[in-house]
């Protein structure tokens, strides 16, 4: 059974890895330490979650310790909407390697399409309480990304929230150097993202799957939201196998070749999640996961609506 998906770069990503989105600092370390010690070798960050020093301590220490060889481990960062000028790419990646204590990360990925006011503020919001905007375009940015690849920076690049127009307009851009090898997207059985898949793949273009287990955690989350965790029935075809509704939801991305980075920070959860290699779900049960699309949106970005590089209006 494949454990991993094979890059347009010739790498080998693995198919699982750990998230580390809204992992506390005084958490994630810890989190790290488990995954490695359960056999993760993918672990996914960025800038943004503001713990990266914290990742970087787990990572060296299980390093460190003789546990796992740095080669041996798939380091996943992304670029943040307020580094996008294509001057201050660099930086951002090297800030986030001095973090991690790292000489190179396996991808770095394009945290989004949209570029936000430079600064101190990660969310730069004006009085409505929408994002304020600078007026990069990400096709500059991009080719910030591809010298961090000509500088041995990273192994490989690729974009995350991206919608297939904006794709497309990087693989259409004149004197493109490196094509995305990864586009991280949000995908659950509540927002199945078949065409956008589809089309990434039928590009060389893999695919990574982010909230799978629907992100109950979110700030922003409202007690009428739908609660995937706790959808009967997915919870019925999770017990049909002996395995939790999680476990189900991680196979589920596993059997579409689509990688997934389920986040936890409870040792017997981070274990528990990389359970998912000893069991098939059915193509019936396949077809029936798939049906639950609903197009509902955990991660909907809604500060940057009136962005001018929004992706989210668009069919997918």
């Amino acid at each position: 059974m494949a454990t991993s998906v094979k890059l347009n770069t010739g790498a080998e990503m693995p198919i699982l890895g750990l998230g580390t989105w809204k992992s506390r600092p005084g958490q994630v370390t810890e989190a790290v330490k488990a995954a490695i010690a359960a056999g993760y070798r993918h672990i996914d960050g960025a800038m943004v979650y503001e713990n990266e020093k914290e990742v970087g301590e787990g990572v060296h220490t299980m390093i460190k310790e003789g546990v796992v060889k740095r080669k041996e481990l798939f380091m996943v960062s992304k670029l943040w909407c307020t580094f996008h000028d294509k001057s201050a790419v660099k930086g951002a990646c090297q800030k986030t390697l001095s973090d991690l204590q790292l000489d190179y990360l396996d991808l770095y990925l394009v945290h989004w399409p949209m570029g936000f006011q430079a600064g101190a503020e990660l969310f730069p919001l004006d009085s409505e309480g929408l994002t304020i905007n600078d007026d990069t375009h990400f096709l500059d940015t991009w080719e910030g990304m591809e010298e961090l690849v000509d500088a041995g920076l990273v192994k490989a690049i690729g974009i995350s929230n991206f919608n297939r127009e904006q794709i497309e307009a990087i693989l259409n851009k004149p004197g493109l150097k490196y094509k995305p090898a990864n586009h991280q997207i949000e995908c659950h059985p509540y927002l199945t993202q078949e065409k956008l898949i589809n089309f990434c793949q039928s590009k060389g273009i893999t695919v990574t799957a982010y909230s799978p287990l629907g992100s109950s955690d979110r700030p922003w989350a409202k007690p009428e939201d739908p609660s995937l965790l706790e959808d009967p029935n997915i919870k019925a075809i999770a017990q049909k196998y002996n395995k939790t509704t999680a476990q189900a939801l991680i196979r589920f991305q596993i059997q579409r070749n689509v990688i997934v980075i389920p986040k936890s920070v409870t040792p017997s959860r981070i274990q528990e999640n990389f359970q998912v290699f000893d069991f098939n779900l059915t193509d019936d049960e396949m077809k029936t996961i798939l049906g639950f699309n609903r197009n509902f949106r955990v991660c909907p970005m809604h500060w940057g609506v009136k962005h001018k590089d929004y992706p989210f209006n668009a069919e997918y």
